[in-house]
């Protein structure tokens, strides 16, 4: 029997079914990679594993005792830590003074035992400072340390726990080559040690050095458990992918693009961002492929004026632009629809006519400073309306909207605007499947009225079912443009992961 066993896992956020009846299974003193596409929910099932998300239905067992984990206390009685992409630390905090927030071990009367945790984290850094040459002052703010530093003290937290089993969640996305062996070489030795690691990228390359085996999941579901050594990277991607088409989703082929260019992008870079060249056309999608986090969403911002660049140039309708603030771009007929409308897109607590109108009040203003309450109001039934957005009434706040309807109102907001040009971060996260439908028809309907639409998606399938193009992004370059017979889910995957074209 399998140390770690997880068997019909299941989890529904919405309308969205992120695992659908998953297993995993893992032994002591491996390294075991799990793999999937984006959206295929590897990284829901790991944080069922420790205690993030609460699963609808499965079952979790450990040394082959059915276990419970609902939270970090769950995390520490069975020895489970996990390290992610996403940083978890407090900048003005030194290192030291996260990783004790973090874990602090007791004494018998409750109070902190702070040298005892502080040798464990010692014993830590002491061997990445070995596999590392060098040594990160756990003294030092950590907001004054280099982002592959902070990354390495995320590290730090989890091994000073001492776990058994270490899950590691796109850990060395923000490292570079010298980091990124120097994990590699304590994993081998935890390893060793009889600490199951649990190994999440999206780098084969990385995946075959490290790991045992794999397990891969597709739509929340898994495929198989392979041995490493028995297969080669294009086997994995076939099982990632399956027989997947843009049809399967109900989406159609877009219409084609005209020939009218409207936004040409010449050597944009900045800190996310590494000489970026493309064109777009009248009526097209043109969608940002890649891995998550390799600066589509930075690029969509950039290009709004919400993101510092150093270089590069950028023409809209043959004009030359600095957009130098979002207010730059909206003059300029460009739009964005950000990939967190809670925090960027809406006034949560401020009326949905208000929400509705902020936008495009100048297009109504009479005389400077003028509003008509009266004009306001048509002007936001219109738009509700227009997009069936469920409502109440205008008067109530947008957070009594569900998820799918709020994402409306932002695209709402901006349609009043009239723009030229959407920029479009990961509309339809979050939001359950009528309304990503009705969105889906949206930019359809607007592609065909001759906006233009730059889309970047967490789901392959919404690329390759709205994109004339997809621009496939790693470390903040384009590396590879998809269009006419290599849209499709295989080109796609094997060019995100750096791969040769498949045969």
């Amino acid at each position: 029997m399998a140390y770690l066993t997880m068997s019909g896992v299941r989890k529904r956020f919405g309308g969205v079914v992120a695992l659908n009846g998953a297993s995993f299974a893992a032994e002591r003193g491996e390294v075991h990679a799990l793999l999937g596409a984006n959206g295929s929910g590897k990284s829901t099932l790991s944080k069922v594993l420790t205690g993030v998300v609460a699963p609808d239905e499965g079952r979790i067992e450990i040394a082959g005792q059915e276990v419970r984990i609902r939270g970090p206390q769950d995390t520490r009685k069975y020895r489970i830590a996990a390290v992610y992409q996403e940083l978890s630390l407090i900048p003005q905090l030194t290192g030291m003074e996260n990783i004790l927030l973090a874990y602090e071990p007791a004494k018998p009367l409750g109070f902190i035992d702070r040298r005892a945790l502080e040798r464990s984290v010692l014993a830590v850094a002491a061997r990445f400072e070995k596999a590392l040459g060098r040594r990160i002052d756990l003294h030092r703010p950590v907001e004054t340390l280099s982002p592959a530093d902070q990354q390495l003290i995320e590290a730090y937290k989890a091994l000073a726990r001492q776990p058994d089993i270490l899950i590691l969640d796109e850990a060395t996305a923000s490292l570079r080559q010298a980091e990124v062996e120097a994990l590699f070489q304590v994993v081998r030795e935890l390893r060793d040690q009889g600490v199951l690691v649990i190994f999440i990228s999206h780098r084969f390359h990385e995946v075959f050095a490290l790991c045992d085996r794999a397990t891969v999941l597709r739509n929340g579901q898994t495929v198989g458990t392979v041995n490493l050594a028995d297969v080669t990277e294009k086997d994995l991607v076939d099982m990632m992918v399956g027989r997947g088409t843009a049809a399967e989703v109900g989406q159609a082929a877009p219409a084609p693009a005209r020939d009218e260019v409207v936004l040409r992008v010449k050597g944009l870079s900045g800190p996310k961002l590494r000489d970026v060249s493309f064109e777009l056309r009248a009526g097209e999608v043109l969608g940002l492929g890649g891995l998550q986090g390799q600066g589509q969403s930075e690029l969509l911002r950039a290009l709004f004026g919400a993101e510092p660049v150093t270089a590069g140039e950028i023409e809209v309708a043959g004009q030359r632009v600095a957009f130098r603030h979002p207010q730059d771009a909206v003059r300029h007929g460009l739009a964005l629809v950000p990939g967190n409308r809670a925090r960027e897109g809406l006034m949560l607590g401020r009326p949905i006519l208000e929400n509705l109108t902020i936008a495009s009040m100048h297009r109504r203003r009479r005389g400077p400073g003028f509003l008509s309450a009266r004009r306001e109001k048509d002007a936001a039934q219109g738009a509700v309306r227009s997009l069936e957005i469920k409502i109440g009434d205008l008067s109530d706040p947008a957070s009594t909207l569900s998820g799918g309807n709020q994402q409306k109102v932002v695209v709402g907001k901006w349609l009043l605007n009239q723009p030229r040009i959407i920029l479009m971060d990961d509309p339809t996260k979050g939001v359950d499947v009528g309304a990503k439908a009705e969105l889906y028809k949206l930019i359809r309907q607007l592609t065909q009225e001759g906006v233009s639409v730059i889309l970047n998606s967490s789901e392959n399938m919404e690329l390759l079912g709205l994109s004339h193009r997809v621009l496939v992004m790693y470390e903040g370059a384009i590396v590879d443009v998809l269009a006419g017979d290599d849209l499709n889910e295989n080109r796609l995957v094997a060019a995100a992961m750096r791969l040769g074209k498949p045969a």
